[in-house]
């Protein structure tokens, strides 16, 4: 038996397939299937549980006495009273404040999470790769060196530098701010998906190639011009790896992770989310490129931690598009309708054996009563 039913409103190709008592509505297309919020939250809570748990491995706790970080907590109890008092907004107003509070606070967490979580991977890591990881810019035929050299030679190029380095977190702004105001949750939860794996595969290979960074490794004598991210890998790491480092607040956290780079991961993220949205495209295509040129001397990072980066985003970001959204797919495809099935299962254990015994010989309605038998585990 075999029909087709066009439903009204319902746009072309949204045809209910009625086949041998079966229902299959259509799939969804991707591009509108939203991640479940809770998701997300078990994920990012997962993380930072695992976060304090290796802190306490590597004696480390958060600093009480910091007043940056209290104020800090205190704007998230703020924004978790906010986000209850929302939960079923009355307006279209409301609705925006809702997502921007849930977009914003996931990014934010994911954020601090790892940051926070670099201190005690460092300090578990052992010895410094900068060697094999300059080896590899050779090869690549790019001098850290006079790139430096150059930036130190113009101090507007510095000026320059340093605004499109520290530009990490307004493209993230312009898109959760965006995505909240057009109600396009879907596109954000994966936006925010992606970037947390991506941070979770970064500290993962940073655990297997730490590193000094080639202004600490490759510049020796006085140094004419200190980038945005200093000498923090070199002179912290050692010090957290031999437990001389037992507080940590929260918002004075510095950046350990050298190799591969996150400015590098975090601009190909931005970019391939602004990328389906016209009036976003060019204009943070063109501010994340400007901070990929800065990465190598603001953030003292090798070419090779940036290719690195980018492979790591890319990966993240096809995992996420495409690995997540069919498993999710497929965890919201209708099972198949089957009046035979759900009739044995409601009907009673002796009207089971009944029909059983009405059935002259084997075929498929004497399978499917064996089948609810064996499941029930009677006696047939």
């Amino acid at each position: 038996m075999t029909a087709a039913v066009q439903t009204r409103g319902t746009t072309p190709g949204a045809v209910l397939i009625f086949d041998d008592y079966s229902v299959m509505p259509p799939v969804r297309d991707k591009a509108v299937i939203e991640l479940p919020g809770h998701w997300l939250v078990t994920a990012i809570t997962a993380s930072l549980v695992a976060v304090l748990a290796l802190m306490t491995r590597a004696q480390l706790e958060l600093d009480p006495r910091n007043l940056t970080d209290r104020l800090f907590a205190v704007a998230a109890v703020v924004g978790i009273i906010a986000r209850i008092a929302l939960r079923r907004p009355s307006t279209r107003k409301h609705r925006i404040a809702r997502d921007a509070i849930d977009h914003v606070g996931l990014f934010a967490l994911i954020c601090l999470v790892g940051a926070l979580a670099s201190y005690p991977v460092a300090a578990n890591t052992r010895g410094f790769e900068d060697f094999a990881l300059e080896r590899s810019d050779r090869l690549l035929r790019f001098n850290w060196i006079s790139w430096y050299d150059f930036v130190a030679a113009h101090p507007w190029l510095q000026f320059v530098e340093s605004l499109a380095y520290q530009s990490i977190f307004v493209s993230p702004a312009i898109l959760l701010g965006y995505f909240a105001f057009s109600g396009r949750r879907a596109e954000a939860r994966l936006f925010i998906a992606s970037f947390w794996l991506a941070a979770v595969m970064t500290l993962l290979l940073f655990m297997l190639a730490p590193a000094e960074g080639p202004l600490a490794y490759l510049w020796h004598g006085r140094i004419p011009y200190m980038p945005q991210s200093a000498l923090y890998q070199a002179q912290v790491i050692p010090l957290l790896r031999h437990h001389e480092v037992h507080e940590v607040a929260v918002t004075s956290i510095h950046g350990l992770v050298c190799a591969p780079s996150f400015h590098t991961v975090s601009a190909i993220l931005y970019i391939v989310a602004a990328w389906p949205i016209r009036k976003l495209r060019w204009p943070l295509l063109a501010l994340n490129l400007a901070m990929l040129l800065a990465t190598p001397v603001e953030g003292t990072h090798y070419l090779t931690d940036m290719l690195v980066g980018a492979l790591v985003a890319v990966l993240a970001s096809v995992a996420v598009r495409r690995g997540l959204l069919s498993l999710l797919e497929g965890l919201q495809r209708p099972v198949r309708f089957d009046p035979l099935r759900t009739m044995l299962r409601r009907a009673p254990n002796h009207q089971l054996m009944h029909l059983l015994a009405m059935e002259s010989s084997g075929g498929p309605r004497a399978n499917a009563i064996l089948h609810e038998i064996d499941r029930r585990g009677l006696d047939s």
